[in-house]
């Protein structure tokens, strides 16, 4: 059955529509944008302390980064099932995937630790190979690094809590909750990294402690929440262990896809990053790593684009309504296209604030920086549009596309172009990065003749129904 409030076989919707979307989009990019903050702040007191420093926290950073989009994907594979049984009413369901989440979330944990605790230097090292000063960068990186390990648990837990609330709606909630967990996390950087309030002075160590206690209090209001109010998804304790294994392996069946192509995706960005630290000294690496602290201030636009249209298209799935998804799906994509722009142009103000959050890097640190900013937000029409390709595909569990279209745009060009272009040329890291997201464009067009084929209209929700019956 088609919904009568929208117009069929318009190709932007009315401003109703996009209203609707904006509403699931802006708190969750809100609450991006003050994660995001706490970054550029800790990146800000760091840089205080001097670029091999800060060097040392940032290639951290990237270990951290891959051990998130693997988290991240485990969200995003539960999420489809959550979003569909949302739509559909089902409360086992949305049950049976937080669980979901939550084993694979550990293995996760697991995993990070081991970085964190058993092999820092040995796998820091690999970010900073024929980098000048590796070793000063080294030794600050395995201070920060055995730190961070014990985030693990309540990194893990406020993700998948936070996340399953964004899938059913609830948007609001988890902004409030960050922005707790930002003043904590502010108030103590201030304090430990440079020894206010009688406090020692622990530099990288005091931003590392500072992450840590702000993720703690982060987990623990939201397991508050989750037991005051109970949403749809809640569990008991001892429900962790009461598992649908059919789910599960269904849900597998459409995550390993999300993880081995959000992975590959990873490994890329790793890999490329390893490179460009390698074309100089400390200052390659801290105006590198920083030109992204300040981006993320507008790469919230991917998170508001994915979820909206997760959520609208998931929910339309759910709950039968396949035309209405068909047509939401190209709005949402011509919207998307409005939606980068805009973003291109808060990318461009966001050069401003390179002189005034990192003044204590060097200059030539800081025109990395500025130079890689400006680069960013051109392509932000592009990144947001493929984004929304992503989330329609995985809207309705077709996960092929993920990996089709990174498979090919990673192995076949990104990860040789770069090496390449390290091995066989002089230009500089900001250049190596402009040309190999060249990459994008192609993926876009593979995208656009997949989900032609409408793999992606698909009600999990019933076809799960369905099975358990029979």
């Amino acid at each position: 059955m088609i919904q009568k409030k929208y117009a069929i076989g318009r190709s932007f919707g009315p401003a109703s529509f996009y209203a609707q979307a904006l509403k699931i989009a802006i708190p969750v990019m809100a609450q991006m944008l003050i994660q995001n903050l706490v970054s550029l702040i800790d990146n800000f007191m760091v840089a205080g302390l001097g670029d091999v420093k800060m060097s040392g926290v940032n290639i951290c950073g990237q270990i951290i980064f891959v051990c998130m989009v693997f988290m991240n994907t485990i969200c995003m594979a539960g999420g489809i099932f959550m979003t569909q049984f949302s739509g559909a009413k089902d409360k086992a369901g949305m049950k049976q995937a937080f669980c979901f989440k939550l084993w694979m979330g550990l293995f996760v944990v697991a995993v990070f630790s081991a970085a964190c605790f058993v092999l820092p230097r040995q796998i820091l090292s690999l970010m900073v190979r024929g980098n000048s000063q590796a070793d000063l960068i080294l030794d600050q990186g395995v201070q920060y690094m055995r730190i961070m390990g014990f985030m693990g648990i309540p990194w893990m837990l406020s993700a998948m809590i936070s996340s399953s609330l964004r899938e059913i709606g609830k948007v609001k909630v988890p902004l409030v909750i960050s922005i707790i967990a930002t003043c904590v996390n502010t108030v103590c950087n201030w304090i430990l990294i440079y020894g206010n309030l009688c406090a020692p002075r622990l530099e990288v160590r005091g931003a590392a402690i500072a992450t840590v206690i702000a993720r703690s209090v982060e987990a623990l209001i939201f397991i508050g929440y989750m037991i005051k109010q109970k949403p749809d998804f809640a569990i008991k304790l001892f429900d962790v262990f009461r598992i649908n294994f059919g789910l599960f392996g269904n849900i597998l069946k459409k995550a390993w896809m999300i993880m081995l192509s959000e992975m590959v995706w990873a490994m890329a960005e790793t890999i490329t990053t390893a490179l460009y630290n390698g074309r100089g000294g400390a200052d390659v690496v801290s105006g590198m790593s920083s030109s992204f602290a300040i981006s993320n201030l507008f790469f919230v636009a991917f998170n508001g684009i994915i979820t909206a249209t997760g959520v609208i298209i998931g929910k339309d799935l759910g709950r039968g309504e396949l035309d209405q998804a068909r047509q939401e799906k190209v709005w949402l994509l011509n919207g998307s296209k409005i939606f980068g722009l805009f973003f291109t142009g808060i990318g461009f103000l966001c050069m401003l604030l390179v002189p005034v959050v990192f003044r204590n890097l060097s200059a030539n640190s800081q025109h990395i920086c500025r130079q890689m900013v400006f680069v960013m937000a051109i392509y932000m029409p592009i990144w947001v549009y493929i984004n929304c390709q992503f989330a329609v595909s995985r809207a309705g569990g077709d996960t092929v596309m993920g990996m089709l279209v990174d498979g090919i745009g990673n192995f076949g060009v990104v990860i040789p172009g770069i090496f390449l272009l390290a091995k066989f040329t002089g230009v500089g890291p900001v250049a190596m990065y402009a040309i190999i997201k060249f990459v994008e464009i192609p993926k876009i067009m593979i995208a656009h003749f997949w989900l032609k084929k409408e793999k992606w209209v698909v009600n999990l929700a019933q076809k799960e129904n369905e099975g358990e019956e029979k």
